[in-house]
């Protein structure tokens, strides 16, 4: 009994660090490889390529399929380029099983020390993250050592002895029971290593191992599907597509597994070896083979799961960057968080126009779409508050923390400007449109270029947000002064046209008045992102206010 909890301890420590080296590589390196995946789409090939590297840094394939699925769930990339990056994807995370192989367990002391001195003193910072994969990679090495060391006792079992004969007899057995172990372990690398640490020390026969890497590599399919089970339908075929191609590619290589050892066998005695190079060869026989089918296996599962007919307005409605799968990385979850706030502001900007044409044409149906338009930035709001408070903020360095709060604060403006721009709409259907009243033309033209520099302030704030460019925010904080003055001045323009008698102004001189008022505060919660970052680079006075010279009393 003692062996066979030391030989499960061994076989979650094993499991645990693969979960710390992937999480620690995509804190580090998350968005760079995101950014490597989506830029690397020119043909098939380079996909595949980019699939492998990136998948080699994360050691897992499931990653890479979950950060794939969201581009193409984001409409970056196309479904054929996605599975082309999965071809690469599988070889990736096969060379990091034959590298692992490798005895490397003088490495795993060394590894931990360094990592646990990184991790504890420099803890939230990049040398921190990176000692977070030491330590992972450390406890890899030792667990594979733990492994062999823990099934050699277990060998001697007359219960372990009959249970390996029964599971001999049945490939299909030995094809479920690896799929099993990779879905339960989350990761198809650890359970490949375990197979491959099991076969070294005679725990199961090379055949057996062989039959239980085909069902791994089946199974990290299976994890993926399984992850984006209630995502978008455009995520779902990615994972989908893939578990094809490795279905298919079991399907004809499992009736040969005989002669890998009847021939590669006497090349390779060590039965270790002999498996995670079996795992090598197969994903590279099935990238090979299946990478000119991408197309062909795209169409299959766009007619097994159909994308539902969507029009542009429920597409408008909808979150479109929030990728669930980016929460357990907060770097990654943090470009999302911020692509879905600019989508929010590019609704706002829809309002912004529509409200411009419904002040100049008094079309109460459009006026009532652009009033619509407010509960989608609500409801936009909403999710990307939500998916921010999934952000564990522990993880995120001093930077992301302040990204974090901005992201937070640019939201809450652009959700009341939603609600102005509303309010401002209800004011001229009940004071103007219903009325059958006019805005004089200088009135009118007033409106007009403020709505202008209201929509130039917006475009040049939704920049500052993404760069955090110090010139942009200066530029917008004097753009904020100059829409002051604008305001100042047609405000006084309105007053002379009142005192010339001016019917149209007169009859309209309250909203008008209101108007102005309230496109100037717009315009300042737009200008309020140029805040943050000019107090960070130290551009901001302390006081505004000028001194005042006391006069001497005595």
């Amino acid at each position: 009994m003692t062996h066979l909890l030391n030989l499960l301890a061994a076989i979650a420590l094993l499991i645990w660090g693969s979960q710390l080296v992937r999480t620690g590589v995509l804190q580090v390196f998350g968005a760079n490889l995101r950014n490597v995946l989506a830029r690397s789409m020119r043909n098939r090939f380079s996909a595949a390529l980019s699939g492998m590297g990136v998948t080699a840094l994360v050691q897992s394939s499931t990653a890479t399929s979950l950060m794939t699925s969201s581009f193409v769930g984001q409409g970056l990339i196309t479904l054929p380029s996605a599975l082309a990056v999965m071809r690469g994807a599988d070889v990736g995370t096969a060379m990091m099983a034959v590298l692992f192989s490798t005895d490397l367990s003088w490495l795993s002391p060394l590894f931990i020390f360094a990592g646990v001195v990184l991790y504890t003193s420099r803890k939230g910072s990049k040398p921190g993250r990176i000692g977070h994969v030491m330590i992972g990679l450390g406890l890899m090495l030792l667990a594979l050592r733990l492994v062999v060391e823990s099934t050699e006792p277990l060998l001697q079992a007359p219960v372990v002895r009959t249970l390996l004969a029964s599971v001999s007899s049945d490939l299909f057995m030995e094809l479920l029971l690896g799929a099993v172990l990779a879905v339960v372990a989350y990761s198809s690398l650890a359970v490949v290593l375990l197979i491959a640490a099991m076969a070294s020390s005679g725990a199961i026969p090379l055949d057996v191992a062989l039959g239980l890497t085909l069902g791994a590599n089946i199974g990290s399919g299976l994890v993926a599907v399984l992850t984006t089970a209630k995502s978008a339908v455009e995520e779902r075929q990615v994972t989908i597509g893939n578990l094809l191609f490795k279905i298919m590619g079991v399907a004809i290589v499992a009736p040969f597994i005989g002669l890998w050892t009847q021939y590669v066998q006497v090349y390779l005695p060590n039965s270790g070896q002999n498996v995670v190079m079996f795992h090598l060869a197969f994903n590279i026989f099935n990238s090979l083979c299946f990478i000119g089918l991408t197309q062909i296996v795209a169409s299959w599962v766009t007619t097994i799961l159909p994308k539902p007919e969507d029009t542009s307005t429920s597409t408008l409605l909808r979150p479109r960057h929030l990728d669930p799968s980016a929460i357990s990385t907060p770097s990654l979850a943090i470009s999302c968080a911020v692509r879905e706030s600019l989508h929010q502001a590019d609704v706002i900007e829809s309002m912004l126009i529509g409200l411009q044409k419904v002040a100049e044409t008094d079309d109460l149906k459009l006026s009532k779409e652009v009033r619509n338009l407010e509960s989608t930035v609500d409801s936009l709001y909403s999710a990307i508050k939500y998916y921010m408070t999934k952000i564990s903020r522990s993880e995120l360095d001093e930077r992301e923390g302040q990204r974090w709060t901005e992201i937070i604060s640019f939201t809450i403006n652009m959700e009341q400007i939603g609600d102005i721009i509303e309010r401002v709409l209800l004011e001229l259907e009940d004071k103007k449109i219903k009325k059958g009243l006019k805005f004089s033309q200088a009135g009118m033209q007033e409106i007009h270029e403020l709505t202008q520099h209201l929509l130039d302030n917006l475009s040049l704030a939704m920049s500052v947000f993404l760069n955090g460019n110090v010139r942009e925010a200066q530029k917008l904080l004097e753009e904020k002064a100059r829409f002051r003055d604008l305001e100042l001045a047609y405000s006084a323009t309105h007053l002379e046209r009142l005192s010339q008698h001016t019917v149209t102004s007169i009859e309209t001189s309250s909203l008008h008045i209101d108007m102005i008022s309230d496109l100037k505060r717009i315009n300042s919660l737009l200008c309020s992102v140029a805040y943050p970052i000019l107090e960070q680079a130290g551009a901001l006075a302390p006081n505004r206010l000028k001194p005042v010279v006391q006069e001497n009393t005595r």
